[in-house]
C-alpha cells in the first residue's frame, strides 16, 4: 500500500542523496578551472624563463614583475605629488577634483607604466638576444674548424665538441657547455644539439645543426663535413659584404639627404618664414599709412608661427632619420635590428645641424634686416 507520507519521503530521499553527488562534480569543475588557470600560470612564466635565458639573464619572472610593479607605483606617486601641488596652488581646485584625477591617473597611468615597462624590456631582451645570435654565427666557422680538427685527431663527436670550447667563443662557448652537460646527464647528442638551435632564430646555425646531424646518423666522415660548413659559412659572410660594398652609394645619398641636406632645409624654411613675417608687418604698417591717406588697402590673415614651424621641424627630422636608420639597416645588413645603434646617432647629428644651420641663418638674416 502506497500513501502519499510514503512517496513525499521517497522524493525528500532522492533529493537529498542527489545533493552531495552535485557538490562533488561542482567542487571537480571549480578544481579543474583552478588547475587550468594554474597551468597556463607556470607556463606563462616558463616561457618568460626561457626567453631570459636566450638572452643569458638569470632573472626570476616574479621577482621581475616586483620590480616593475614598484617602478610604476613610484612613478605615480611623483606624478601624483606633483599634480596635487600644481592644481592646489595654482588654480585652487577643490580636492573632489584632484580625488577624481588621482584615480584615473591611479587606474589608466598605472596600467599604461606597467605595459610601457614590460615593452621596454621585451625590446632590450630581444636586441640582446639578436647580439648573441650575431656573436654565436661570427665565431661558428672557427669552432667547427676546430672540432673537425678534434675529429681528425681521433675523438669522438661529443669529446671533439667540448674540447673545442675556448673563451673566445663567448656564448657559443657557453651554449656548447650546456649542451654537454645534457649529454653527460643522459641526453642523445642529437636532441641536445636541436635544443640549442631552437634557442635562437639563426638560419646559419639550425642549418649547420641540421647537416651535424644528419652527417652522424649517416656515419660519414664528420671531420670534412665540419670542415665544409665552416667554408660555407666562410663564404656566405663574404657575399654579404660584397653586396654591402655595392649598396655604398645608395647608403651615401640617404645618409647625406636624411642627416646633412634635411636639416639645412628646414632652417631655410624656418629663416624664410622669419622673412616673410617681417615683410608682412611691414606692409601692416604701410596699409595703417594709407588708411589715414584715404586709400583702401587691407593685409589680413595669419600665416605659420616661427614656433610651429619649429616644432613641425624637429618632430620631421626625427622621424627621418627614424626611418633611413632603419632603411639603411635594411640595406646594409639585411635586418633593422643591426642598424639600431645608428638611429640615435642619426637623431642627434640631424638636431645639431638643424639648431647650427638655423643660427647662422638668423645671424645672415639680422645683417640685412
Amino acid at each position: 500500500m502506497f500513501s502519499i507520507k510514503n512517496l513525499f519521503k521517497k522524493k525528500t530521499d532522492a533529493v537529498h542523496g542527489a545533493q552531495p553527488e552535485r557538490r562533488i562534480e561542482f567542487f571537480k569543475k571549480k578544481f579543474k578551472k583552478t588547475q587550468k588557470k594554474q597551468l597556463a600560470v607556470q607556463e606563462r612564466r616558463q616561457r618568460i624563463r626561457d626567453y631570459l635565458e636566450r638572452a643569458g639573464l638569470d632573472i626570476s619572472p616574479q621577482k621581475l614583475s616586483k620590480t616593475f610593479f614598484n617602478i610604476a607605483v613610484l612613478i605615480n606617486l611623483a606624478i601624483s605629488g606633483y599634480l596635487i601641488y600644481y592644481f592646489s596652488v595654482t588654480y585652487g581646485i577643490t580636492w573632489s577634483t584632484v580625488f577624481a584625477s588621482m584615480i584615473v591617473l591611479w587606474i589608466f597611468i598605472f596600467v599604461l607604466l606597467i605595459f610601457a615597462l614590460w615593452v621596454m624590456f621585451y625590446l632590450a631582451v630581444d636586441l640582446k638576444i639578436f647580439k648573441r645570435k650575431v656573436d654565436i654565427e661570427d665565431v661558428l666557422p672557427d669552432f667547427l674548424q676546430l672540432t673537425a680538427s678534434n675529429i681528425n685527431a681521433g675523438m669522438t663527436i661529443d669529446r671533439a665538441l667540448w674540447f673545442a670550447v675556448r673563451p673566445r667563443f663567448g656564448v657559443l662557448a657557453k651554449e656548447i657547455e650546456m649542451v654537454a652537460k645534457e649529454t653527460i646527464s643522459g641526453t642523445d647528442l642529437k636532441t641536445a644539439l636541436e635544443r640549442f638551435a631552437s634557442r635562437y632564430d639563426s638560419t646559419i646555425l639550425k642549418r649547420s645543426i641540421s647537416m651535424i646531424n644528419e652527417g652522424v646518423d649517416a656515419g660519414g666522415e664528420i671531420g670534412d663535413l665540419l670542415n665544409r660548413i665552416a667554408i660555407n659559412i666562410q663564404e656566405q659572410k663574404a657575399m654579404l659584404k660584397e653586396m654591402s660594398a655595392n649598396v655604398t652609394t645608395y647608403v651615401i645619398f640617404i645618409t647625406f639627404s636624411s642627416v646633412v641636406a634635411a636639416p639645412f632645409l628646414f632652417a631655410l624654411s624656418g629663416v624664410l618664414i622669419e622673412v616673410v613675417q617681417k615683410l608682412g608687418s611691414a606692409l601692416v604698417n604701410t596699409a595703417t599709412i594709407a588708411a589715414t591717406a584715404g586709400i583702401a588697402l587691407s593685409f589680413s590673415g595669419t600665416g605659420v608661427s616661427q614656433a610651429d614651424f619649429r616644432i613641425f621641424a624637429i618632430v620631421s627630422l626625427i622621424m627621418t632619420s627614424l626611418f633611413s636608420a632603419m632603411m639603411i639597416s635594411t640595406i646594409k645588413k639585411g635586418n633593422i635590428k643591426s642598424g639600431i645603434k645608428y638611429i640615435p646617432i642619426f637623431i642627434a647629428v640631424s638636431l645639431m645641424l638643424y639648431v647650427v644651420a638655423q643660427g647662422a641663418a638668423s645671424k645672415l638674416l639680422s645683417l640685412f634686416f
